[in-house]
């Protein structure tokens, strides 16, 4: 069974040159924030890099900075995970494979935040939306595409997590719920896979970072303190770094940055 310490990545990570050539890396959430950020790193560190979120204009926005910056052609998905049925991830898994010959790597950033609220007293169905974008969605895309990752080399399956989801904190809500599942989705399937398997399931919390979500969570907080997404997104990028394989079932969690510059 995989162990539940948490590891911390260094927060002086860089990437080598063409550090993920050859990869094809699908990130949801890839419009802003840490996942705008990590697309743009994966495909500088040499990634081909396949870019799913509900809203067309900002994939296209972090599509057009990718291709001024030089790196590989990425892909664009547009895709509402609240919206999808579980055919939908059936075909996405199938363009994958039609497209691009398979998957590396798929990084589970999207998040909704609900409803900040005591559990006693959270809207209901504020709830069942919340836990369905951020659990059940990540679950049926994993679902979908784990055939393509076994087939790979080396793959990864990264779960975004939070420390609310990790030792619970109060009045978190349906979005604490989820990481707490997610975290458990990401347990059972790296217990489920077999010693031999090219793919590493792990979970990565990123820490307080300078994000629209972070900002409707904590509207009080100096944002100035916060870590950059793009500080966050170095420890993705040392978690796909094919040099540095993963620990199967991994909690992994980004050193602290005492000078916040990135």
């Amino acid at each position: 069974m995989p162990e539940t310490m948490t590891e911390e990545i260094p927060v002086d990570y860089r990437p080598t040159a063409n550090a993920l050539a050859n990869q094809r890396v699908l990130i949801t959430g890839a419009g802003a924030g840490i996942g705008r950020a990590t697309a743009l790193a994966a495909a500088q560190a040499g990634a081909t890099v396949i870019l799913l979120d509900r809203h067309i204009p900002p994939l296209e926005r972090v599509y057009d900075e990718i291709e001024t910056a030089g790196g590989p052609q990425p892909a664009i998905y547009p895709m509402d995970l609240l919206g999808a049925k579980p055919q939908d991830y059936t075909e996405l898994a199938q363009r994958l494979n039609d497209s691009l010959a398979g998957l590396d790597a798929l990084i589970h950033n999207a998040a909704e935040l609900g409803r900040p609220c005591p559990i006693a007293h959270y809207d209901i169905e504020t709830w069942f939306r919340t836990l369905h974008i951020n659990l059940n969605a990540p679950f049926l895309l994993t679902r979908a595409c784990l055939p393509l990752l076994e087939r790979a080399s080396h793959s990864r399956v990264i779960f975004i997590s939070d420390l609310a989801g990790r030792i619970g904190k109060p009045y978190a809500g349906a979005y604490g719920v989820a990481k707490s599942g997610l975290e458990g989705l990401m347990r059972t399937l790296a217990a489920e896979l077999p010693d031999d398997s090219p793919v590493r399931c792990v979970s990565y919390d990123p820490g307080a970072t300078r994000t629209a979500l972070r900002a409707l969570a904590y509207p009080a907080e100096n944002p100035a303190e916060l870590r950059s997404p793009d500080g966050a997104a170095r420890g993705l990028i040392y978690l796909l770094d094919p040099r540095r394989p993963a620990r199967q079932g991994g909690m992994f969690t980004l050193a602290i940055d005492k000078c916040r510059t990135g």
